[in-house]
């Protein structure tokens, strides 16, 4: 009899440790398993994430609202901005059409074809380039044929660069400003000084260390600010008046501690010429 109490009680043992473990493991796999936590932890996270929503939303609202407001702000500011430019460039336009009428009108009263200032842009391609002679000379895809003529000077992206050196029938040799061989050709060259005076010079150098033009027998002892535009003066008859050279960079004396000597950073890049326009007037 006690035999048999004591093989009941081991196998009740056993059956409790299968079913014990038998628990543990499915609990393990209902976890891994479940998409979705347990309804307590549920209950808890609606609520916090409830609560989130409350605080939020307000906040949120207050942060659209001063992004709006801002966005409006800047988009007043802009389109005033734009209003103003459209008025600006009306006005520029008008003025232009009244000057040009006017100049009209005194070129009839003084008998002139023509003025210092009139030219017609011909624009040609960079076909040649020698590296031995690279800041000197460019031959170019337009000649007599399209009414070139030597001398006419040569311009790019609105910048003056050189002038007209030998014309053939379809191409054109161009002289740089950056040449600095004595026979080169020279540019004569204003400045607007201090106090209303011009200042009139030459082109006479060019300097390729610091990429600067030499302006020499300066005409005057004004005095001239760094930064000031310089153009040409019209002088010679063939060359236009007002052509943009570039800005004055600094300012010293000549080699005999005299004159003055302008050094000008031209606004042209000489080392990147792919197209021109060559200043055709009817002089």
């Amino acid at each position: 009899m006690r035999k048999f109490f004591s093989n009941r009680r081991l196998v009740m043992i056993v059956v409790a440790l299968v079913v014990a473990f038998g628990l543990m493991g499915g609990s393990v796999t209902l976890r891994n398993n479940r998409l979705t936590p347990p309804l307590i932890q549920q209950f808890g996270n609606d609520i916090i994430g409830f609560g989130n929503d409350i605080i939020a939303s307000p906040a949120n609202a207050v942060q659209n609202v001063f992004t709006n407001y801002s966005d409006l702000l800047n988009t007043y500011h802009e389109n005033k901005e734009l209003k103003q430019q459209v008025a600006e460039v009306a006005q520029t336009k008008v003025r232009d059409q009244v000057l040009a009428k006017e100049n009209k009108q005194l070129k009839a009263e003084l008998n002139m074809k023509n003025s210092m200032t009139d030219y017609e842009l011909i624009t040609a391609a960079v076909i040649t380039r020698s590296p031995s002679a690279w800041q000197q000379q460019l031959v170019v895809n337009k000649g007599q044929s399209s009414g070139i003529r030597k001398n006419m000077p040569v311009m790019s992206a609105g910048s003056l660069i050189g002038r007209v050196e030998e014309v053939n029938k379809t191409n054109s040799k161009i002289e740089l400003l950056s040449d600095t061989s004595e026979a080169a050709n020279r540019f004569a060259i204003e400045i607007d000084g201090k106090n209303g005076k011009t200042v009139n010079g030459v082109i006479t150098g060019y300097q390729s260390e610091t990429n600067e033009l030499v302006m020499g027998q300066v005409t005057t002892k004004a005095s001239i600010s760094k930064g000031t535009k310089v153009y040409t003066n019209g002088m010679g008859g063939i060359t236009p008046k007002g052509l943009y050279v570039g800005k004055v960079s600094r300012v010293g004396k000549d080699d005999y501690g005299l004159a003055q000597k302008v050094y000008i950073k031209p606004s042209a890049d000489f080392n990147n010429l792919n197209v021109v326009s060559i200043a055709k007037t009817d002089n």
